[in-house]
């Protein structure tokens, strides 16, 4: 049998091989995962040995992260904001990109104590509705998915994270089926346009709902539905708060300005540069 050490090792060799960024750092994290392990278990108790069975699972998994499948496909889990979420087939992988709507939001909102009123439209794992209800602790929220799948998911790990009182997530097309007004709306909604789908990478075209990614002919159908219902969606002095693609700022902008809801300057930009997160005006 091969110990813990060795097989890290010959999985990060594997991984080097193949061109992944991180090597050593994924060989970790899906050994980690793969037997349920601590980082103390790899640094300081390496000599244990894997069974080879584990050893052979573990391989198999390192096969289809090495033929483009995300880590966090293998293991079931992904962090967003300092917390752990659960993935389901109908979940778009939380991006850490999208943490700049969050950043946005705290600036926006600085009372951490305001009892803010939240919707999450496609809120897939919930990953953005739970990150805003840790933060607002009297926070209360509600997230919309148009797949069931990811509904069930993001039900799940809100009441894993004990956010479950505040939140409720239902089944919808986007904001049709709501008549309540809320103080924030936020989103990060399909926005690649549908020509643009082939040419993805293989961890996203082959392994992200489509449902997720695909935003109509121009990437901007799911922006002109919701920014056609914030009028009526946000209470007085609400915000919503919107991700974008790349290239995209100017163009849901626009859609926002028609809605009277211009955006309130440029959209916050993330760690690299690309304008992320655009934000609304409202009386």
């Amino acid at each position: 049998m091969t110990s813990r050490a060795e097989l890290l090792r010959a999985l990060a060799r594997d991984f080097a091989s193949a061109g992944l960024e991180a090597p050593e750092r994924e060989a970790r994290a899906l050994l980690k995962a793969g037997l349920g392990l601590a980082d103390l278990d790899l640094v300081a108790r390496g000599e244990q040995p894997v069974a080879d069975e584990n050893a052979a699972r573990l391989n198999q998994l390192a096969a289809r992260r090495m033929a483009g499948e995300p880590l966090a496909r293998l293991t079931g889990r992904r962090e967003f904001w300092s917390l752990e979420f659960a993935l389901a087939p109908d979940t778009l992988v939380p991006r850490p990109e999208t943490e700049t709507l969050i950043e946005a939001v705290l600036e926006v909102f600085p009372d951490r104590a305001a009892p803010l009123t939240v919707l999450d439209l496609g809120t897939g794992t919930g990953a953005i509705l739970a990150a805003l209800l840790s933060e607002y602790r009297n926070a209360a929220g509600l997230g919309i998915d148009r797949a069931e799948g990811a509904a069930r998911q993001a039900r799940e790990n809100l009441a894993q994270l004990g956010l479950a009182e505040r939140a409720r997530v239902i089944v919808g097309d986007w904001a049709s089926a709501i008549s309540t007004r809320f103080d924030l709306v936020v989103s990060n909604p399909p926005y690649i346009p549908s020509t643009d789908i082939a040419s993805l990478d293989v961890e996203v075209r082959v392994h992200d709902p489509l449902l997720a990614l695909d935003g109509g002919a121009e990437g901007l159908d799911a922006y002109r539905a919701i920014a056609a219902d914030l009028p009526r969606l946000l209470a007085g002095g609400g915000r919503a708060v919107l991700e974008l693609g790349i290239g995209q700022e100017a163009d849901v902008a626009g859609l926002m300005a028609a809605s009277g809801l211009p955006a309130d300057g440029p959209a916050r930009r993330d760690l690299a540069g690309v304008a992320r997160a655009i934000v609304s005006v409202t009386a």
